[in-house]
């Protein structure tokens, strides 16, 4: 199968001279900043990668990708439709494939999928040529979120709760080797989340250049 760079985004050069954050319904200059290399999104299910990934790029200015957006749009296929055809080690073959080409195009903030962290050849590039952000969330917190989602093809368990428990367990000594950390809480929203991993960046001058 043959993962071609996606259409949909375009490559136009985006001015990172000003960054804006929205408050109250009015748009605010916050800084500005220019991000000089991916932001990578780790973490479990239901950490809100996508999501606070999606308000980061927004208030930076630069584009926003996602790892398994990318394999369903090559593939033509959900990612439950993957798994359940091709297997496992098929889709985490082709999730690299999809990390490696997005790491080399311009910086970006890069949302993955939750168990991509896991392999140290994925490490190995996001380190080299990225910055890795774990949004850290606690088990009942993910558990609430992802509850009553359909999508989700590792959790088609008899007793899903549990199995999310057990991929938490093994998953985490993988996620603590995240270069930021990043504390998630019910009472935060997206818009929060999203500062938080700014300040998280910030404290990376080879990472977040402010002007």
């Amino acid at each position: 199968m043959a993962f071609a760079p996606s259409s949909r985004h375009s490559r136009k050069k985006v001015d990172h001279r000003h960054a804006f954050a929205r408050a109250g319904g009015q748009e605010r200059e916050v800084c500005a900043v220019r991000l000089k290399k991916t932001a990578v999104m780790v973490g479990m299910m239901g950490a809100g990668k996508t999501a606070v990934g999606t308000a980061l790029a927004r208030i930076l200015g630069v584009p926003f990708r996602d790892s398994d957006e990318e394999i369903v749009r090559a593939a033509n296929r959900s990612i439950a439709e993957i798994f359940e055809r091709d297997g496992e080690p098929f889709f985490r073959a082709r999730e690299t494939e999809v990390i490696t080409r997005l790491l080399a195009g311009e910086p970006a903030i890069l949302s993955t999928g939750g168990g991509a962290f896991l392999s140290e050849t994925n490490r190995a590039l996001i380190s080299e040529q990225g910055v890795s952000v774990w949004l850290r969330a606690d088990l009942e917190l993910l558990w609430q979120r992802v509850r009553h989602k359909t999508t989700r093809p590792l959790l088609r368990t008899a007793n899903p709760r549990e199995t999310l428990r057990g991929l938490y367990e093994v998953r985490l000594p993988f996620y603590q080797q995240a270069d930021l950390v990043v504390d998630a809480a019910p009472e935060l929203s997206v818009e929060d989340m999203a500062q938080r991993v700014m300040q998280a960046l910030a404290s990376r001058p080879d990472v977040l250049e402010r002007d």
